[in-house]
């Protein structure tokens, strides 16, 4: 970690209109450096320095901490396909209180992710090696979670099905998501009152430095228990999305 890396972040995270831990640049520094030392052995995301994640990864995963309520104090949050941490470790850092499950399918991803963990000290957050759909039927799993979030590339229909398993009623689920999550809306509106939840709202999300950007969160409040029959068996719900039974 360089003392310049650093400061680079702390400059980002004073331009975002929320508390972090004041930690956070010296931890998200290092955080960085690990990815990009570690992707030089293994593929954990495409470009790992610090001019392509700063705000591509990190500032995009924290930017929705400017939204009032998204993360109550104390929350306990599932990263949903967490890949390299993104959102969830980077959250993790910036707000400790959080208590986070990082869930990935990659044992290898994972290996990286404890590596990080125990690096920087973080004793409230876990990894658990399992595809969504298998973890959403385990029941230390299953509606246990304030929120859960995902910022994997696929519809809101195919998240929300994947995500509000985990949501306990009164949570919610968090899709990052980019400008085409109006087109969404209404397909994630069906898949939503079949799984237990209400109208999904999108939340422009400002990056900082970056307004060019029509970033926002899909957010879905979990206002029953979900059938027991979803998710469906892992793979399904990306081949036939909900949206597309109607």
């Amino acid at each position: 970690m360089t003392r310049t890396a650093e400061t680079v972040f702390a400059g980002r995270l004073a331009l975002l209109n929320a508390p972090v831990d004041v930690r956070a640049a010296g931890r998200l520094a290092r955080y960085q450096a690990m990815l990009e030392d570690w992707n030089t052995r293994m593929n954990l995301t495409g470009d790992a320095g610090l001019e392509a994640t700063l705000d591509r990864h990190f500032m995009d995963s924290l930017a929705p901490l400017q939204i009032a309520g998204l993360f109550p104090e104390g929350a306990t949050l599932i990263d949903v396909g967490t890949g390299a941490g993104f959102p969830g470790l980077a959250l993790a850092i910036a707000r400790p209180d959080l208590q986070i499950t990082l869930l990935d399918s990659l044992q290898k991803r994972l290996t990286f992710l404890d590596a990080v963990v125990d690096d920087l000290e973080l004793p409230r957050v876990r990894t658990v090696h399992a595809r969504a759909e298998d973890a959403a039927r385990d029941p230390a799993l299953r509606e246990r979670f304030d929120v859960a979030v995902a910022r994997a590339v696929a519809s809101a229909p195919v998240l929300l099905e994947l995500l509000l398993p985990f949501v306990c009623t009164g949570g919610q689920a968090l899709c990052y998501k980019g400008p085409a999550a109006a087109d969404e809306l209404e397909g994630g509106a069906f898949a939503a009152c079949l799984l237990g939840g209400a109208v999904p709202r999108a939340l422009a999300v400002e990056v900082p430095l970056q307004p060019e950007w029509q970033h926002c969160v899909l957010a879905c409040a979990k206002v029953r228990p979900t059938p027991e029959r979803y998710p469906r068996k892992a793979g399904v719900p990306a081949r036939e999305p909900l949206d597309t039974l109607r």
